[in-house]
This record gives C-alpha cells, sequence and structure tokens, in this order.
C-alpha cells in the first residue's frame, strides 16, 4: 500500500470538499438537527455537511476497494469495520458546522488514514477561508501548502485556542488554573483567548500561535469530540514534535471501541 499515493488522493478530496463549502459559505443554509453529544455544535448538519463526505467518498471508496480499507465518517453510521481492517479512513466533511452556519472562520474539512490500533498514518486539512492545505504523513513530515511546516514560538504570552469563550465554558475555573500554571512555567505574564474555531482548526491554531494550548476536560456527558475531530490533526502533531494526548498525557485512543467520542479522557494539544 503506497500511502504517500493515498496522501495525494485524501488531498483531492479534501481539496473538493473545499470548494463545495466555498460555493455555500454566503449562503443561509437549512440547518438540520442529528444525534451528537451534548452541545448544540455537535448536534447540527447541513446539506453543505452531507454534500462534502459524497464528494470525499467518491474519491476514497476505490481506494478501499483496492486496499481494504474501512471508513468511519461522521455523517454516516459507523459499521465497525474499523475494528476488523488493517486500516480505515477517518473523515470529518466539515468540522466547525457551527462557525460555517454563523459565516465565521473556523470550519475546514479532515481527512486521516488511522491504524487499526489507533496510530495516525496520513492526516489532511483544507481551511477554505484561507486556502491552506495542512498534510502529514506518518514518517515524512508534516506540509503546509506543499512545503515543510516550520514551527516558530515567538510570542512572549500563551495562547489558549477554544471553541467557546472561557467566559462560557463549563468548568472555567479548573481551566483557569490549567493556563495560569502553563504561563508561569513558561515565564509569561499572560495568556490570550482565541475562541470560534472547530476542533480541527483549533488544533492548527495552536501550532500556528505556538506557545498554545487546545484543551477538552474529560466529562461524563457525550462529547468532548469525536474521533475524526482529533486523528488528521494528531498525525500533523506527531510529525511536527508537538504534543496531541488525552488529558491525562496518554496518546489518544483513535479507534476507541466504546464510541466515537473523547469525553471520558479528554483531549490536550500544546505547542
Amino acid at each position: 500500500m503506497d500511502i504517500q499515493h493515498l496522501t495525494s488522493i485524501a488531498i483531492k478530496a479534501a481539496l473538493a470538499a473545499g470548494e463545495i463549502i466555498r460555493k455555500y459559505k454566503n449562503d443561509d443554509v437549512i440547518v438540520q438537527q442529528k444525534e451528537g453529544g451534548n452541545t448544540y455544535a455537535s448536534q447540527v448538519v447541513t446539506k453543505v455537511d452531507l454534500a462534502c463526505e459524497d464528494i470525499i467518498l467518491k474519491h476514497l471508496k476505490p481506494t478501499c476497494t483496492k486496499f481494504d480499507i474501512a471508513l468511519l465518517s461522521e455523517e454516516t453510521q459507523d459499521d465497525g469495520s474499523r475494528f476488523k481492517k488493517d486500516y480505515f479512513w477517518c473523515i470529518d466533511p466539515m468540522d466547525g458546522t457551527l462557525a460555517f452556519i454563523n459565516k465565521i472562520p473556523g470550519f475546514s474539512v479532515a481527512i486521516a488514514l488511522v491504524a487499526k490500533d489507533g496510530t495516525p498514518h496520513i492526516g489532511v486539512v483544507y481551511d477554505p477561508s484561507t486556502s491552506n492545505l495542512y498534510s502529514a504523513t506518518k514518517g515524512k513530515g508534516a506540509f503546509k501548502n506543499g512545503q515543510p511546516w516550520k514551527i516558530t514560538a515567538n510570542n512572549n504570552y500563551l495562547t489558549y485556542v477554544t471553541d467557546k469563550k472561557l467566559a462560557d465554558t463549563p468548568k472555567q475555573s479548573k481551566i483557569q488554573g490549567i493556563l495560569k500554571a502553563k504561563t508561569n512555567t513558561l515565564g509569561f505574564s499572560a495568556y490570550k483567548e482565541m475562541a470560534g474555531a472547530g476542533a480541527v482548526l483549533n488544533a492548527i491554531l495552536v501550532a500556528e500561535h505556538a506557545p498554545a494550548l487546545f484543551l477538552k476536560l474529560p466529562k461524563k456527558e457525550k462529547g468532548g469530540g469525536s474521533i475524526w475531530d482529533y486523528a488528521a490533526t494528531a498525525c500533523m502533531f506527531n510529525e511536527l514534535g508537538l504534543e496531541a494526548t488525552d488529558f491525562y498525557g496518554k496518546s489518544l485512543e483513535l479507534n476507541r471501541k466504546d464510541g466515537s467520542f473523547m469525553n471520558t479522557v479528554g483531549v490536550y494539544y500544546s505547542s
């Protein structure tokens, strides 16, 4: 199986989905409800999400037949094949649907190839708002717009990247404690908040605005993002030598048998 060739196919699929998003990004699209986590953001879907999934699957399904690869995609029922085959495509056709609905940047396309043991081997993210394309292949490095992606930490403050503003986040005092401790460890006097994007671009922003962090606290309720929210960026962070773990510092479980949600272990991305 040619991983580099599969990376190229994933890139083409992500770009095709990005074109669909750009076509509709200024339209008022109808919002539908779906089964999700305990947040509104995880329960909304539009015809754009579904159209993106359709075009991505047209690119990827031939590889599933040729290389016996399973599929896991946000808008399609999980058939469990990811537990049986050696690899599976992990797809978020449009992450950040809420940002898309509100016509603000923060939405993206994410495609990953994950091994049965949960190791990400390919990660592709396309941001239609900036036309930035990010990709990584295990052992081959991470790239931004086709060039080696270099991370620089020039800020003299910590950036806290989040979907919800801290003021609107449950357990904000605990998060504030984590941010203050991290800020002190870095020898800084302050942190700045960057809010509003979906989980995929939040991870990208962590890399782009180093030193930065993005986290999800463990909780009992369903949510905390899903496997498809983190698989692509986990591959990138691995290649960049950055931290992408669960909240406890353990490797992200990207082929969870108890469902796709990450709520029980949380997530922690840091640059």
